[in-house]
């Protein structure tokens, strides 16, 4: 059946990038979720937990509807303050916090109409003024975007990869053809001529 109401495909899009991310963290260690993976500190439950706030800034404070639901940091803690996990912020209350964020958002994107009018405060003047379906675009972009960099996390940690579960969108290959497939690559980057 194809689907033909505008905010049920949106809403799918969006959920599918949050079960990405989240089935990022699966079967991994504390560590492995915590760690910083790139010189940026790009890791997977910081990932997380950045989307978290996302999901409550840009449905809740965008359009007036306040959530109960309190953020383990704020403006002032610093730069990147929701980019990671502290020790004491565990797997379950992140993981817990982003369901609840994204629950959140949901009540919002099923009360109003995708014309629904909301403020981006944060956003440079003459952009500030958007639309739930301006938000629900943004939002799958970020959430897709943040999906991306936990899976490039996640295969650098343990080799995983791919989409989402029963749909990793990868060919199926053993590790040998992978090693020379990667292999090919190696070798066509260091015959390409220089320059633009």
């Amino acid at each position: 059946m194809v689907e033909t109401d505008p905010k049920d495909v949106l809403q799918r899009y969006l959920d599918a990038a949050r079960e990405a991310v989240l089935w990022k963290l699966e079967g991994l260690s504390n560590f492995d979720i915590r760690r910083p993976r790139t010189p940026t500190g790009t890791n997977l439950l910081g990932l997380v937990k950045h989307l978290a706030g996302c999901e409550l800034d840009y449905f809740g404070t965008v359009f007036g509807r306040a959530a109960d639901i309190v953020l383990p940091w704020s403006d002032d803690d610093g730069s990147n303050v929701d980019m990671w996990a502290t020790a004491g912020e565990s797997r379950d209350y992140i993981t817990g916090l982003y369901r609840a964020a994204c629950a959140h958002a949901d009540g919002t994107i099923a009360a109003l109409p995708l014309d629904a009018p909301g403020r981006v405060p944060w956003w440079a003047e003459g952009r500030q003024e958007v639309t739930l379906q301006q938000i629900l675009v943004h939002m799958i972009a970020e959430t897709h975007r943040h999906a991306g960099h936990a899976d490039i996390v996640r295969e650098l940690i343990d080799g995983m990869a791919g989409l989402r579960r029963g749909n990793e969108n990868l060919p199926h290959q053993d590790e040998r053809w992978w090693k020379q497939y990667r292999q090919q690559l190696e070798q066509a980057a260091k015959e390409a001529p220089e320059g633009p």
